[in-house]
């Protein structure tokens, strides 16, 4: 009797990264009966973001807009005025989102940004929980293969040349890295912890070096699924296969912590690489059973493609049924940890 109260509780998942690819995938496991948690970067210094940053001095809010409006429940309507970016002669308006100027202005308001996602995560009827990685903004840092380095989230790929590794402190210097409150609660009491897809340099690791963040993702008792990236990047990922993105994260965190791998096998086509509009992506990220197996303990591998006249994406409910499942089996009794 004791087992099946236990089975019907939802399981809870937490998801960590930032970028396009993150809410592609909430928003289909937003209709799953999870409970969910989203860990969003806070490394982004580039467009309106970057802008907002600098402004205030505050956590960039274009990762944590997105979030929001992936797991919201307002009207669509609504989602698109959040969403809205001003295309103005204007220079002080021009690129900024609604929602970006709303982030800004309740962190101000209320002087700090967790609070300011808690209230919004009320008022756009949030079905899950959102939390920054950070509760200030971060300064991502790379050393390049040739031992030159850069800072700056936004021009470390621009540099084109091969990433060593990535590092993160906080803007004023002096101050060390730490997590913003809940982040670490979440990730030990969790049933399924799931990083990406996402950016792997730029959007998935200024999260796991932040270091209290990474210390959890080895500790936790919840599996940790990585989400393998369709495609390569221009600087950050040329030339790496599904096997090289694991490597690359358990070199970060000093040691092998995911669990399991879900990697797309379904074959872009290649008329469609030809004309992709967006030059960032370049190949298709080759796979390599061989070598995740000598990564993880568990590899899923399926067709995940979704392409659309837009871009290459993850077919987000074939994914999110695939993370949900794996939560549910790995649903288990949680120490509470505080």
């Amino acid at each position: 009797m004791r087992e099946e109260t236990f089975k019907k509780r939802k399981p809870k998942i937490v998801v960590i990264g930032g970028g396009t690819g993150l809410p592609v995938i909430l928003k289909s496991l937003k209709e799953k009966d999870a409970d969910i948690t989203a860990i969003v970067t806070v490394a982004d210094d580039g467009g309106s973001s970057g802008v907002l940053r600098r402004s205030f001095n505050a956590v960039p809010p274009g990762d944590l807009r997105n979030v929001l409006t992936a797991l919201s429940e307002i009207p669509e309507l609504q989602r698109e005025i959040f969403q809205y970016r001003f295309k103005s002669d204007d220079r002080n308006l021009d690129g900024h989102t609604i929602g970006n100027l709303i982030i800004s202005a309740m962190t101000d308001m209320h002087g700090n940004i967790y609070e300011a996602i808690q209230l919004l995560t009320k008022l756009m009827r949030v079905r899950g929980h959102v939390f920054p990685a950070a509760e200030e903004p971060l300064n991502l840092h790379a050393q390049y293969v040739d031992g030159s380095t850069q800072t700056g989230e936004s021009k470390i790929p621009k540099k084109g040349k091969k990433i060593d590794k990535v590092s993160v402190t906080c803007v004023e210097k002096e101050r060390p890295v730490k997590a913003s409150r809940k982040v670490i609660s979440a990730i030990m009491n969790a049933d399924l912890v799931v990083l990406g897809p996402g950016s792997l340099f730029t959007s998935i690791l200024p999260n796991i070096m932040i270091p209290d963040i990474g210390d959890a993702l080895i500790e936790t008792e919840a599996k940790v699924v990585y989400i393998s990236n369709i495609m390569t990047q221009l600087g950050e990922t040329e030339e790496l296969n599904d096997a090289d993105h694991v490597r690359v994260l358990h070199k970060h965190v000093g040691g092998k912590f995911v669990d399991i791998a879900l990697t797309n096998i379904g074959i872009v086509p290649e008329d469609y690489i030809e004309q992709e509009i967006n030059e960032e992506y370049l190949l298709q990220v080759e796979h390599d059973f061989k070598g995740l197996k000598a990564e993880v303990p568990m590899v899923i591998s399926d067709d995940f493609l979704l392409l659309t006249e837009k871009s290459v994406y993850h077919n987000g409910e074939k994914v999110a049924e695939e993370i949900f499942k794996t939560a549910f089996n790995s649903q288990r009794k949680i120490k509470k940890y505080l």
